[in-house]
Formats: C-alpha cells, structure tokens, sequence
C-alpha cells in the first residue's frame, strides 16, 4: 500500500514538473486546442494545464488577426479589440527591430572590417567597434577631415496609415480615412504640375535649383568636392569650397544646374516632374507620403499604437551620398583607409542615425506604452474566472515581452549609430 501511494505521489510530482516546464505560448502554436473560456474553478493541476497549454499562434501579425479573441479567451468585444491591436503592434514592433539589427550589422560591419576590427556578432558590438576604428585611425591620419552628405529622408505613407485606421476601428469609413502630414514634406507621384520640388535620379536635367549632386554646368555652393573653380580659381577637388564653386559638385550642391542633377530639383515655376513631388500638386497626389509625422484619424491608443508600428515598420529611406576630405595627413595610407571605408559604409549608419532615429524610438515608446496598459488590465479582461485569466495571461507573456525587448533593443541600436556619427564627424586628429 505505502508503495502504491509513494508511486502515485511521484507520478503527480512529475505531472506538475512536465506541466510547469512546458514554454509560455505566447509566440508558439503548441498544435493544442483550448476550450476558450475555461472552467473557472481557479485552482488545481487543471487549472495549470490550461494556463501551460492550448494557445493559439500569436508569432505574427497574420496569425494574430486569425485569432478570435472573444471566443478563445472569453473576452468582450472591446477587451478583443484591445488584446489584438496590442498584440500586432508587438509582432510589428519585433519585425522592426529585427530589420534594424540587420541592416546597422551590416552597415557598421562593413565599417569596423574596412578598418581592420573585429566588428563581433551583433549590429551594437559591430558599431562600438567602428566608433572606435575610427577613432584610431583618425588619429593615426591626423590633418583635418571634412565629412559632406546630404541628410536622409525618411518618408512614411498616409495609405498605409489610412488602411490600417479603417482595419483596426470599426468605425472609421474607409473612404473617407482623415490622415495628414505634419511637421515635415508632404510628396508623392504628381500627374500634373509639381510647385515645390522634384526628387530626381542620375540623368535626369534640373531646371531650377538643384541640391544633392550636380555633374556640369554647376553655380552655386558645394559641400563636396568642387570640380572647376572654386572662387575664382581652378581646382580639382577640392572638399568644402569656401566661395562659389563653377563646374561640378559631387554632394551637398545647392545652386543652378546645366548637367544631370542627383537629388531634389527645386522648380522656378511650376513643372512636371517625372520622380517625386514634394510640395504642392495642381491635382491630388498618388501614394503621398510624409517626412514629419504621419497623423491619423481619432482611434484608440491601441489602434494608434498598432499604425505607428506599421508605418515605421514599412519607412522608405535613401541612403545619402558621402564625401570625405582630409587634408593635411601626417599618414597618407591611414587617411586613405579612412576615407574608403567612410564612403563606403557610412551611409547605411546615416540612414539609422539620421533618417529614421526620430520615427523608430516614437514608435517604440507609443507600443511599449500600449502593451504595459493591456497587460495589467489582463486579469480583468477574461470572463471565465482564474483559470482563464490564467491561460490569457500565459498566452500573451512571450508577444508582450518579445515588444518591451524589441523597444530596448531599438533604442540601443539607434544610440550606437549615432555614436558612430559622431564618431566620424570632426577633425581627423581627434577622437
């Protein structure tokens, strides 16, 4: 008899061992199925199973909108609606940071390689190894450097935006989605006559004031390098001409240009443009996108939440041209290197560092924000008692610490590339 029951004893010890050790699901579909609303009872080993076990694939945003909250979690309409939006913008917000590791590995890889460091396994150990190959080697060059480059722009899309307003709140009239542009260029594909700027690819004629690059028949100023004459007086080259520079200008032009212009194209008058309006257009423009913030109609914080991290998940950004200059260097080969691998590799960092630094921690704050509310209202959120608080509560604990992670990890990414700027702007002889 004592032996039966010490049997029973462990077989139930294990149970418990096997059931506490099972992954929380958030992010998982186990192949289980749960029965949604549970048994309210609020204690016990089944109480436990359903908390470990049946949840439903919450690892994307396709999945995620699949999922019917009210039937699986016994939830009312509006605690649904709240649950998925909080959901998806974790997913969109993973999405994000997952991309921005990506491509600063890349960009700050290629830089601290090109210098000759480890750049190690991750975006952030690859960036504080280029902020300090570049420290090194400005050093070991010495002489003055001169970094040029045109800002990126990041542009948001209002369509997206409005698409996402009208799937998320019910009662917002797809046709009629309010969605402005604010605190910065409003652009998009003019069909018309274009009153502001043209953005413009190599080849393209500029007739009126062309910024970014200018290949002949330049006038006006130069923040790269300057071939004609600068002041006056011939030069072959020459980085930040201090005067009018007259011939070509490889970045940073901003005057009258008779060659092809790189860059935005600045109208006289009102004109047709081939590439992207920004501005105004004589009629509505296609796919309008936005450099400020993009602003969407009244919705919950929720829904906002979920848009922000859908937009800025699908930014378009131009990586800038650069252009290095040092002159005076103690040791030509050093400066060499260092300007090759700034050419090079700088750009992608800009882009982060530059380009989409503002829009990215926005977004990352704004769904942190969501997620920290609808987590501490979960256990008022389901009707089925403890047990089915328990089992939400389960299901939803990886997608919610997969956001609060991504956001800490975009601020961290964000912070070394611009590290790496800094790094790479001022004298060559300084750290």
């Amino acid at each position: 008899m004592k032996s039966r029951i010490g049997g029973l004893v462990i077989v139930v010890a294990l149970a418990f061992v096997a059931l506490t050790a099972l992954p929380q699901c958030g992010g998982v579909n186990l192949g289980l199925t749960g029965s949604g609303s549970g048994s309210g009872s609020g204690s016990g080993l089944g109480d436990l199973a359903n908390a470990a076990a049946g949840c439903p694939n919450l690892g994307s945003v396709d999945a995620i909108a699949k999922v019917n909250f009210a039937k699986e979690f016994g939830l009312d309409v509006k605690a649904s609606a709240k649950l998925k939006s909080a959901l998806k913008a974790s997913a969109e917000l993973e999405g994000i940071s997952k991309e921005l590791k990506a491509e600063l590995k890349t960009a700050c890889g290629g830089l601290a390689r090109d210098l000759g460091a480890d750049p190690g396994n991750s975006a952030k150990s690859a960036c504080n190894a280029a902020s300090k190959a570049i420290g090194d080697l400005k050093a070991k060059a010495g002489g003055k450097l001169t970094l040029a480059f045109v800002p990126p722009k990041c542009e948001a899309s209002l369509d997206i935006m409005g698409k996402c307003a009208a799937d998320c709140d019910a009662s917002i009239d797809p046709g009629k989605v309010d969605v402005k542009c604010e605190g910065g260029e409003l652009s998009g594909k003019c069909d018309a006559q274009c009153s502001g700027s043209c953005s413009m690819d190599a080849g393209a004629v500029c007739k009126g004031t062309c910024s970014g690059e200018c290949t002949a028949q330049f006038s006006g100023e130069c923040a790269g390098e300057c071939n004609g004459k600068c002041a006056g007086k011939a030069t072959n080259g020459a980085a930040s001409c201090e005067g009018k520079c007259e011939g070509s200008c490889s970045a940073g032009a901003s005057g009258s240009c008779g060659g092809s212009c790189k860059g935005e194209c600045k109208f006289k008058a009102a004109a047709k443009c081939e590439g992207q309006c920004t501005g105004g257009c004589s009629v509505e423009m296609k796919a309008p996108k936005c450099t400020g913030d993009v602003k969407p109609p009244e919705m919950s914080a929720e829904c906002k939440a979920e848009c922000d991290a859908k937009v800025s998940g699908k930014l378009e950004c131009k990586k800038p041209r650069v252009t290095v200059k040092i002159s005076g260097a103690a040791d030509a080969a050093a400066a060499g290197k260092l300007k090759a691998a700034l050419e090079a590799n700088l750009p992608g960092v800009l882009k982060v560092a530059i380009g989409m630094k503002g829009k990215l921690v926005k977004a990352a704050g704004s769904v942190k924000t969501v997620v920290e509310g609808v987590k501490g209202s979960i256990g008022g959120m389901a009707k089925g008692g403890a047990g089915a608080a328990a089992r939400l509560t389960a299901c939803v604990a990886d997608p919610f610490k997969g956001a609060f992670d991504a956001a800490a990890s975009i601020k961290a990414n964000v912070e070394v590339s611009v590290d790496v700027q800094a790094s790479a702007s001022g004298s060559a002889g300084t750290n």
